[in-house]
């Protein structure tokens, strides 16, 4: 006859509720353990010119690998830089697809692969970066000047415009064709005799400027956003000056051409003058020296 179960006590209930506790306690102090010696990436810093983008942070891991995550205020998260042991990320190419987005993004920390534990991309320590906007807080790039020419009172300056990786079409895109009328070029001008600078702007990629007739100039150009709060200037260009020599040189190479020219001439004169005399004299002596006719 079969022995009839004990019915569970309160007692017994307790029991098992306490040694449930105590195991799922003992596994979420082993998974801490196991994320505790993980080392969680900070200082994270947007490193951006002209919309060349890279986020950096610290410190170089040790027993750990990073992964970058990226998303707009409203999108989803995207992987990037899988498992690295950089401490920097290319994402470039996910920030000019709307460069007027705000971005977010954060880099997630795992053991090493060959650690005992893993770990979900849920589960991972991580950091966020701040938050980032490349239209208007990318660092504006050193311009290049393209072309300069000083014609007698008038003063042109053609500046060129840096190609960004922002695509449409598949055509990159410049600075003008991103930023349009927001940004404009300042031009640094003065004489070359002095020191005092005096400065123009323009909406285009082209100054045009009166200065001092038979003066030599130098300038410099920067690219300035007036809209934005920060990082509103980039570094000035290299500085280029203008030069009046090239024209002085130019007059004494034909006045040098000219006394060079009359000089040939007179050479040529002068041996063919001689050589007929040459020829007159021989002449001459060819007669006195030959044998009177007897008749």
């Amino acid at each position: 006859m079969a022995t009839p179960a004990r019915p569970r006590t309160p007692r017994t209930e307790s029991a098992v509720a306490r040694t449930f506790l105590l195991y799922w306690a003992l596994a979420q102090v082993a998974g801490a353990a196991g994320t505790t010696d993980i080392v969680v990436a900070d200082n994270l810093t947007w490193k951006s010119i002209n919309f060349k983008t890279i986020l950096e942070w610290e410190p170089k891991p040790i027993n750990n690998v990073y992964t970058v995550q990226i998303s707009s205020r409203l999108g989803n998260w995207k992987n990037k830089c899988f498992y690295t042991t950089d401490t920097e990320c290319d994402l470039t190419d996910e920030v000019v697809k709307d460069v007027k987005q705000t971005y977010l993004a954060r880099v997630l920390s795992f053991p090493a692969r060959n650690a005992n534990t893993t770990i979900s991309d849920e589960e991972a320590p991580f950091k966020n970066a701040p938050e980032f906007t490349p239209y208007l807080e990318t660092t504006l790039g050193q311009p290049t000047i393209q072309s300069f020419e000083q014609a007698g009172t008038k003063l042109n300056v053609t500046v060129q415009d840096a190609r960004t990786l922002v695509r449409v079409n598949d055509t990159f895109l410049s600075l003008r064709d991103v930023f349009g009328k927001d940004l404009i070029y300042t031009l640094h001008y003065w004489k070359a005799s002095s020191t005092g600078k005096k400065t123009a702007k323009t909406d285009t990629n082209e100054f045009l400027i009166d200065v001092d007739k038979g003066q030599n100039y130098c300038f410099s150009v920067q690219a300035v956003i007036p809209s934005r709060k920060t990082n509103r200037r980039s570094p000035e260009s290299l500085i280029e000056c203008t030069s009046q020599e090239p024209g002085v040189a130019r007059e004494m190479f034909f006045i040098i051409g000219a006394v060079v020219f009359v000089v040939i001439i007179f050479i040529i004169v002068l041996s063919l003058s001689l050589y007929k005399c040459r020829k007159a004299r021989a002449g001459q002596s060819g007669k006195e020296n030959s044998p009177l006719n007897v008749t």
